[in-house]
């Protein structure tokens, strides 16, 4: 299983599914990370947390721990 936090900079990625349950799950969900959304990683952190990412159309950092539960092609 390949994750978010698995990809490397200016690699574009396909949203296969979004583990875990609950609040953490609807917040990543919220942020407009889905099913089937193509995710670009710009940048991350010299000690690798936060991860920059496009997704949309627009920028977001994602925390190392929310990225492991994204599940990605």
């Amino acid at each position: 299983m390949k994750t978010l936090k698995d990809v490397k900079v200016k690699d574009t990625v396909k949203v296969v599914k979004i583990h875990g349950a609950g609040a953490i799950k609807r917040r990543i969900m919220d942020m407009g990370i889905t099913k089937g959304t193509e995710i670009y990683v710009r940048k991350v952190a010299p000690l690798g947390d936060p991860f920059e990412i496009t997704v949309r159309g627009y920028e977001l950092s994602i925390r190392k721990m929310d990225a492991e539960m994204i599940e990605v092609e």
